[in-house]
């Protein structure tokens, strides 16, 4: 269930299973259902207006209505058109209430209602919202009714997520299959309100024939590579991360380094350019080693350690020529790379150097601002722009926010959607990028190192709470782990 699908993909995917056999009045019945349910699953059996539309959507609002009706609610109805316009499912589902229908528009009254259910316009909408209907959303809004949306809200484009001007907010969103696009990426995500998942009577196979790219990211995808212990192994069976210590900003590498420890990872060191610095390192944790370096030749020389398997450049590195030198010789071995903040920034006003020895073994995991300097104003959502960069790197790139995207070169993405609001903190990327290397080091592939990186990430986040800083991430990563691995052996 962690397809994401585009507007066209669930029109296909719905027209597959009615050619496989399943009424198209099968598929409307367990929709319009599904939004009963959950309407009387949340609300107070009070008096509800539908707003529905011609096509699919409206028929999923007529059913619901036919059905909470026939339980004593008290329901009315409006329609975008006169009801002999009506055609198809949405004529046949409007029929229980020929002759009561009102008329969606400007004038609808809405005093005295307690809930508004949007069934107006599915996933196929993009554009402007009529102005009739905009301005009914704005009285709506004015008289604070809630909302609860059908699949999507009114005036949203599902693969998108962009939303036209009056587009109405509600506080839950129904989603009937699969979730898509503009549920799962900001800002739409959060104005969708809560979601609930309905599941509809269409094959998984039909939806994997659908040939989506785009996944939400959840232990299922990744948990199969996950790299868990087994009792013959000593610590460099575990991976080698080799963390590019800055002179200055110390504190980024320590991070990254501590974050690749509690990642599981066997041996984690720290290559500081000063004896100033390898000063600092040392006194951070005992456990980390410590590697100096003054000249380029001295950086080969501890890079042709074969068992430094994966590398981090980046973190409080310093955008310099060092640094840029630092990627470029690394990148020369046959090693694992992350690269992030500095070392991505050092390469603004020539990419193509850089791109011209990645591979999708490398990652890079950039934010927005450090995404545009590298790779120019590219168009489109945030997915989009992702699976660009990935495309034109020719690697895994983590486009970081409160809606990551992983995406590789073959246009495979993955929308992360369990970060809380706190993990905008100072740290938290360095600390991200220290726990995909590790996953990384210990062989999970790159793509789903950075999934799993993510999501538990993530996951400590919002298992701490409020008054986190970059280093609670890392200290509640052993519990994150460790209810992972219940979990993965049954254990909960």
């Amino acid at each position: 269930m962690f397809e994401i699908l585009t507007s066209a993909e669930m029109k296909k995917a719905d027209l597959a299973a009615v050619e496989s056999g399943t009424p198209a009045s099968a598929l409307i019945r367990a929709a319009g259902g599904g939004l009963a349910q959950v309407i009387r699953s949340h609300m107070p059996a009070g008096r509800v207006l539908f707003l529905c539309g011609k096509g699919h959507n409206g028929a999923d609002g007529f059913t619901a209505a036919e059905m909470l009706r026939a339980e004593g609610w008290n329901i009315r109805v409006a329609c975008l058109v006169k009801t002999k316009e009506l055609k198809g499912d949405a004529a046949r589902c409007a029929k229980a209430f020929n002759g009561e229908i009102e008329s969606l528009n400007s004038n609808l009254p809405v005093h005295g209602t307690d809930l508004v259910v949007d069934a107006v316009f599915g996933t196929g909408f993009e554009g402007a919202l009529p102005a009739e209907l905009a301005i009914l959303f704005d009285k709506i809004r004015s008289k604070k009714i809630p909302v609860i949306a059908a699949d999507v809200p009114s005036g949203m484009n599902a693969t998108t997520g962009e939303m036209a001007d009056g587009t109405l907010k509600p506080a839950m969103t129904v989603v009937f299959c699969r979730k898509k696009i503009a549920h799962v990426l900001q800002p739409s995500r959060s104005f969708c309100g809560r979601q609930h998942l309905v599941v509809l009577p269409i094959a998984d196979a039909d939806i994997a024939a659908q040939g989506t790219q785009t996944f939400e990211n959840t232990p299922a995808l990744w948990l199969s590579d996950f790299p868990f212990p087994h009792p013959q192994m000593h610590k460099y069976d575990r991976g080698h991360v080799a963390v590019y210590g800055g002179a200055a900003r110390t504190g980024a590498a320590c991070l990254a380094a501590y974050a690749a420890q509690r990642s599981g990872a066997g041996v984690v060191s720290i290559t500081a350019p000063s004896a100033e610095a390898a000063l600092v390192y040392r006194l951070y944790r005992a456990s980390l080693m410590v590697d100096t370096w003054q000249t380029a030749d001295d950086f080969k020389a501890l890079l042709r350690d074969a068992r430094k398997n994966t590398v981090v450049i980046g973190p409080g590195a310093g955008v310099d020529d060092k640094t840029k030198n630092a990627v470029l010789a690394a990148l020369d071995f046959n090693k694992t790379l992350v690269l992030d903040a500095d070392a991505l920034t050092v390469f603004k006003d020539d990419p193509a150097a850089l791109f011209a020895k990645l591979s999708p073994r490398h990652i890079l995991t950039p934010h927005e601002g450090e995404g545009a300097r590298l790779f120019g104003d590219l168009p489109g959502s945030k997915l989009d722009r992702a699976r660009t960069a990935a495309k034109a790197a020719n690697a895994v790139v983590v486009l970081k926010g409160s809606d990551t995207v992983i995406a590789a070169p073959d246009g495979t993405a993955v929308i992360n959607s369990n970060a809380p609001p706190i993990l905008a903190t100072a740290g938290a990327g360095d600390v991200l990028a220290g726990l995909i290397a590790g996953f990384a080091a210990q062989g999970m592939p790159s793509f789903m190192a950075s999934l799993a990186g993510v999501w538990l990430h993530a996951a400590a986040a919002k298992s701490y709470g409020a008054g986190l800083t970059a280093e609670d991430i890392i200290h509640i990563i052993p519990q994150t782990l460790k209810t992972l691995f219940d979990s993965a052996r049954g254990d909960t």
